[in-house]
């Protein structure tokens, strides 16, 4: 407990302990302040500001201290000052004291109650920080709801004073008034009872409704202004129209077609998008023929005679083609037109909200679905342009293995090529400007991959910040700035692996009005609408997350949001969102690691159990690596999880069901795995949790009870 708080402390301590220890609460009775009326009356008429001024300073501590009686001191204020002069005081005083108590409970209790229960408020302080205001407006016009109880829980919320003040101010001000000038009468008041009928409550109910209707009309107003330079289509072509045929896209115009739905789809170059073409099918295959390649090098460690790894180049990258094309009939047109999507090749650009122009045609829908996906960043490093550079989306193009290949960036998509094409003969150069190899993970994470890299023998630059690109007659180099020294790398090609940015040029939307994030992604509410009501995005091109799964997952949500928003919306559902990078050893992560937590502020106990001593996984020659586990401390909630190893991605799988639904490590425990398996490294991470809180007191007994039975 800090400074500040042990004197709020103090002071609601001794202010409440003054309240009982004289019996204060006697004088806000209504019959005894029905006595008082006369001498009190007297005293105002003597002192009409001082008795003023009084009267705000005891109801704002009585509201401040959230003790019981603010509604007699409301009466008070009416029998004593009239209705306006009452309602004037009342009114201040009481928005202040409430303001006040909502600085207490900010105070003392804020910061223990969002880290106590972080994850759970996640969406709670989301949606207030959107619409808090309109929420504690609504309370506000209840007199229903318990005065203090509002005060306490709004400074739990992230909702800042200010707008808590005037808020208050206006919400409170019918109910206010009510009470003022039941006040006026307040000789023939029998109780409280007598003021709040049931009828009236039943008016301040259809009072607190009235701010999420106006809402609502607000949002058809807002829609109105916006749609409202356009003329809308008396019919549409197509329920929904879906810009992109990547897994956003495809998905989205499956779900469509699934409900019936008349659906378009429209690619301006090949079905399946990066995924299936430059992308996670490629680069897997890639990674594949590597693998293999640094198995045969490891023959003798199984028992075999040393194997010449001989590389050729061409029919690994025929082996890629090759797989693309297997997996390519699940995501082409003739398989989708099947399916009743109907499937348009060319450059799709906005025109309206409801109609799209495809090359000459224009074609109209109700809906329609951004899934432009993302293209490679290249930065304007000097001379980067001049290079004939590569990225994740041209690399598959080469027929001739680099010599010497000069990877930048060292993210999941660099660490996986930079080890992949160093296994199959290139030396490879990895360079970062982060301080570490994968930056979004743990250290010791990034320490393991760092040292598998170096034993493929990629050359890995970290804390290496690019400075310029040339190329001459000996060849092509990189000047890189390392603490203010310059270090220069040779190279015959360089891979541009430095992120992603979503696609959002050339489709008319800065003309539509639709609004950008940040980041270059679309800006998108819960609901994956963008700032045009009509017009959805999802996938790469709407963020946050740049994964094939992802945009799957934002397909489904914003093919149904569209479909069948005006009856029933869904807030996509990020809660739970793992991913992986395929290096040897894979990482795999789900939800928080150390790293986030201590970032968060989030108090975690971290379980670990290290794969080398798996069976499975020493069988198989991978006893490397590690499964950990975040939880509360104390509690088995699973709260995060990271997994190095042979297999990670799929040994993963068990932890991303067991969060999605509420399942903990002893639930784990008490799950039967086969032997020998790897997944048997989920149930030993959950054995070491739970002999960390194995009940050592109770234990003690049980030894006793058994020295007894030898008896």
């Amino acid at each position: 407990m800090n400074t500040k708080q042990k004197i709020t402390f103090l002071v609601l301590v001794l202010g409440i302990g003054a309240w009982f220890a004289l019996d204060l609460g006697r004088f806000l009775q209504v019959d005894n302040l029905q006595q008082q009326l006369d001498s009190l009356a007297e005293f105002y008429a003597a002192n009409p500001l001082l008795a003023g001024l009084l009267y705000m300073l005891v109801y704002i501590a009585v509201t401040a201290l959230s003790l019981p009686g603010a509604a007699v001191m409301t009466l008070a204020g009416g029998a004593l000052f009239g209705f306006w002069y009452g309602l004037l005081l009342v009114s201040f005083a009481s928005s202040i004291g409430a303001t006040l108590a909502c600085l207490v409970a900010r105070i003392l209790l804020r910061d223990w109650v969002q880290g106590r229960f972080q994850e759970p408020l996640k969406s709670v302080n989301a949606g207030f920080a959107r619409e808090g205001a309109l929420y504690l407006f609504g309370l506000r016009l209840v007199p229903l709801f318990p005065f203090f109880v509002i005060n306490l829980v709004m400074g739990l919320l992230p909702i800042s004073l200010r707008r808590f003040y005037w808020v208050s101010q206006l919400g409170m001000l019918p109910a206010t008034a009510v009470f003022v000038n039941a006040g006026t009468q307040l000789g023939q008041l029998e109780g409280l009872e007598g003021i709040l009928s049931p009828g009236l409550i039943g008016s301040f109910v259809l009072l607190g409704l009235f701010p999420l209707l106006a809402q609502r009309v607000l949002v058809w107003v807002r829609s109105r202004r916006i749609l409202g330079k356009f003329k809308r289509p008396k019919v549409f072509d197509d329920n929904v129209l879906v810009i992109g045929a990547g897994s956003a896209g495809l998905v989205a115009a499956l779900i469509a077609a699934t409900v019936k739905a008349k659906v378009s789809l429209v690619e301006r170059d090949k079905m399946g998008g990066d995924c299936l073409n430059t992308g996670c099918v490629p680069s897997k295959a890639l990674i594949r023929s590597a693998r293999i390649a640094e198995y045969m090098r490891r023959a003798p460690e199984f028992g075999l005679a040393p194997v010449q790894v001989a590389v050729e180049f061409p029919e690994v990258m025929q082996r890629v083609k090759s797989v693309i094309a297997r997996i390519e009939p699940h995501d082409s047109v003739e398989r989708f037109t099947s399916l009743g999507v109907n499937c348009i090749a060319g450059e799709a650009r906005l025109i309206s909200p409801w109609e799209v122009k495809i090359g000459d045609e224009v074609r109209s829908a109700r809906n329609i679905i951004i899934a432009s996906g993302a293209r490679p960043l290249v930065p304007p490093i000097p001379g980067l342009a001049e290079q004939d550079y590569l990225t994740s989306d041209t690399i598959w193009g080469l027929t001739e293995l680099p010599q010497r290949l000069l990877v930048m960036g060292a993210g999941p998509i660099g660490c996986e090529l930079a080890q992949s094409f160093a296994s199959l003969g290139s030396a490879v150069t990895l360079v970062d400007m982060a301080p570490q190899v994968l930056p979004r993970e743990d250290s010791e994470v990034s320490a393991l991959v760092h040292e598998a890299l170096q034993a493929c023998g990629v050359s890995v630059l970290v804390n290496h910040r690019a400075v310029q690109f040339a190329q001459d007659e000996s060849g092509c180099s990189a000047e890189f700035d390392y603490a203010g020294d310059r270090v220069s790398v040779s190279y015959d090609r360089v891979l541009v692996a430095l992120g992603r940015r979503a696609n959002v040029e050339g489709m008319g939307l800065e003309e539509l009005g639709v609004g950008l994030s940040d980041t270059g992604t679309l800006e998108v509410d819960e609901y994956l609408c963008t700032t045009v009501p009509g017009v959805y995005a999802a996938g790469d091109v709407a963020g946050p997350y740049q994964f094939t799964h992802m945009a799957s997952h934002q397909a489904w949500f914003a093919t149904v949001n569209c479909l069948f928003g005006g009856y029933k919306r869904f807030e996509v559902d990020y809660s739970v969102v793992p991913w992986a990078t395929f290096t040897s050893p894979e990482v795999a992560r789900v939800g928080l690691n150390e790293a986030d937590a201590n970032a968060q502020g989030i108090k975690v106990e971290v379980t670990r159990y290290d794969i080398d001593d798996l069976d499975r996984a020493i069988a198989d020659g991978e006893g490397h690596g590690f499964v950990k586990v975040l939880t509360p401390p104390g509690k088995d909630k699973i709260l995060g999880v990271t997994i190095v190893g042979y297999h990670a991605a799929e040994l993963l799988a068990e932890y991303v069901l067991a969060m999605k639904h509420g399942l903990g490590l002893n639930k784990i425990l008490g799950t039967v795995h086969v032997y020998p398996t790897l997944a048997e490294a989920n149930k030993f991470a959950a054995s070491e949790w739970r002999k960390a809180h194995k009940p050592e007191r109770l234990l003690q007994w049980v030894e006793h009870f058994h020295t007894w039975r030898r008896r």
